[in-house]
């Protein structure tokens, strides 16, 4: 025999053979790569449909007790108490105000300064424009721009209201303190915001000037009458001055403002149509 050892050959073996026990389930790689995927993810947090209802109902809670207690705050802090009525004339200084500060929070000074912001009140009868100013959270001016009036005249039972250039600006049923009535002017008809169609319309000019010269020195004629050739007479009460012409208009009514406080209460007219300046006293005659 032969001494010769006989060498078996070692069978080469699979790397990727694994060896599976008994009553061990092998999962799919997929599968096992899902699970772990899905382990690594971050748990979402999940409430119950009580929960939520919880939370919900306290954001809004809160967001309810935030804009209460600001409601309350508003209302409370900026209620206006102290109104400044400048420039008004034609109505009383409650009627300006319940025009600006009239309906709901027209008496909160936030409300009315988002209200007037950047622009005036229009469209009010005799008045030009309003302005609202709020001086403080309690504290608001208001600011009246009346239409420049020159007169009115009597017609058809309404008070016709007309500006330097006679044009007519208002017409009412009510008459306006402060403002003179002008008789003896001719017309057949009036329409608003056309002039008044008398046969001198340069004569409002000179109603103008009289106005504001009356104006000056805080005189207030009941009445500014032209007869047929213009000559003019003013009324105060039962006392006439007759100024005549429209000559040194502005110096007569000067000299007046001394004359007239001792001719209230009195019925005449004071004849002061010749002037100059070296005149002392005026005739009147009383009636």
């Amino acid at each position: 025999m032969s001494d010769k050892k006989t060498v078996k050959k070692k069978k080469k073996t699979n790397p990727n053979l694994r060896l599976i026990k008994n009553g061990d389930i092998e999962e799919p790689k997929k599968k096992r790569r899902r699970i772990k995927k899905r382990e690594e993810r971050p748990e979402k947090i999940r409430f119950g449909k009580a929960k939520r209802s919880v939370i919900l109902l306290t954001v809004f809670l809160s967001l309810f007790l935030v804009l209460g207690g600001g409601y309350f705050y508003i209302i409370n802090n900026y209620r206006v108490t102290t109104v400044h009525v400048d420039g008004s004339i034609h109505y009383t200084n409650e009627e300006i105000m319940e025009m600006v500060m009239g309906g709901r929070f027209g008496d909160n000074s936030l409300f009315l300064s988002l209200k007037y912001r950047d622009k005036g009140i229009e469209g009010v009868p005799f008045i030009e424009t309003m302005d609202v100013e709020i001086e403080a959270k309690d504290t608001i001016r208001i600011t009246v721009y009346e239409k420049a009036l020159a007169g009115y005249v009597r017609y058809l039972g309404r008070y016709v209201y007309f500006d330097k250039d006679g044009i007519v600006v208002e017409t009412s049923l009510e008459e306006t303190a402060g403002i003179p009535q002008v008789t003896g002017l001719s017309f057949d008809h009036v329409i608003l915001h056309d002039r008044l169609p008398v046969d001198k319309p340069e004569l409002f000019d000179e109603i103008l000037n009289i106005t504001q010269q009356l104006s000056k020195y805080s005189l207030t004629a009941d009445r500014i009458y032209f007869d047929s050739a213009y000559n003019v007479t003013l009324y105060f009460g039962e006392a006439k001055i007759a100024l005549g012409q429209n000559e040194d208009i502005d110096e007569k009514i000067m000299k007046l403002q001394y004359i007239l406080p001792d001719l209230l209460g009195k019925s005449g007219t004071l004849d002061m149509r010749e002037y100059s300046e070296d005149t002392k006293t005026y005739s009147f005659e009383q009636e």
